[in-house]
């Protein structure tokens, strides 16, 4: 492909969005609210190495692979940020990310503390925006009312949203997911934002 020049004919590069948050704060709901009201916002699927939920599909919700697979991602440097979370290996992969960004597509990440802390080692001008729940008894009530998982399963993911929620001074921001719509409208404002 030709080189292009760098004028009007090639959209400038986005500034990559990380949008991090304990667990049951909401924020695979605000991202899917957040695509139906602009679906020219990038979402990255993370690769996982847990088992698919019922209902969730291999490309859609994450990239499902094995241990082994995972391995090699990480060994050939395929992947932005991975982190352990719950038992299992979560990661995002770089090249997709890149190619967007460069293209002038807005991408958001939505990942776990850890590798939120990965992304600003490595793309310093990302902009990481922290949800947060209305209080912590509100957080309870949603991870605990999923149905989804097992106490045991739930008693770590509380464990570990207290160290995440120790954490949101490290973002540049914090959105307090109270309202779906409300937090859909300041991220993307955020997200469209010229870099400063």
């Amino acid at each position: 492909m030709p080189a292009q020049n760098a004028d009007s004919s090639r959209p400038a590069a986005k500034r990559l969005t990380v949008l991090s948050g304990p667990s049951g704060v909401g924020k695979s709901t605000v991202v899917a609210h957040l695509r139906e009201v602009d679906p020219d916002v990038w979402l990255s699927v993370s690769v996982t190495t847990r088992e698919p939920r019922p209902g969730e599909r291999d490309g859609v919700q994450y990239h499902f692979v094995t241990d082994e697979e995972f391995d090699r991602l990480i060994a050939e440097d395929e992947l932005l940020e991975w982190a352990r979370f719950a038992g299992n290996r979560y990661g995002t992969p770089r090249r997709p990310v890149q190619e967007r960004l460069e293209a002038g597509i807005p991408v958001l990440l939505e990942i776990e503390l850890q590798g939120a802390r990965q992304v600003r080692e490595t793309m310093a001008d990302a902009l990481h925006v922290f949800l947060a729940p209305p209080s912590w008894e509100e957080l309870v009530r949603r991870l605990t009312g999923r149905g989804t998982e097992s106490e045991e399963v739930i008693r770590r993911r509380l464990e570990v949203a207290k160290v995440e929620l120790a954490a949101e001074k490290e973002f540049d921001t914090t959105l307090v997911n109270t309202s779906v719509q409300d937090v859909c409208d300041e991220l993307l404002a955020l997200m469209n934002a010229p870099k400063v």
